[in-house]
């Protein structure tokens, strides 16, 4: 899958790369549906207005660290990455 936008200098010379996308890439097909399936459980729990505002906020929450015991660092990124994507996708 590309990760880059659309966008580039008038020379071509640079790209957008999203880490997100790459992120939920680089997991295996089964770990990205599940973390993707959980951040859409956490939207409507928590944001059933659909604000992607209020969904990239709680991805920043999760990024800064902001988690309980249950859940380790790298599931939290991935979880926040999963959230960024579901908000992008509910801003267009």
């Amino acid at each position: 899958m590309d990760n880059t936008s659309k966008d580039e200098c008038e020379d071509g010379s640079a790209e957008v790369f999203n880490f997100d996308d790459a992120m939920l890439d680089a997991c295996a097909p089964g770990l990205r549906a599940d973390l993707l399936a959980e951040a859409a459980m956490l939207a409507q729990a928590f944001a059933p207005e659909g604000d992607p505002a209020h969904l990239t906020a709680m991805a920043q929450a999760l990024s800064a660290g902001e988690r309980d015991d249950e859940m380790d660092r790298n599931h939290a990124r991935r979880l926040a990455a999963a959230l960024r994507h579901l908000a992008r996708r509910i801003a267009l």
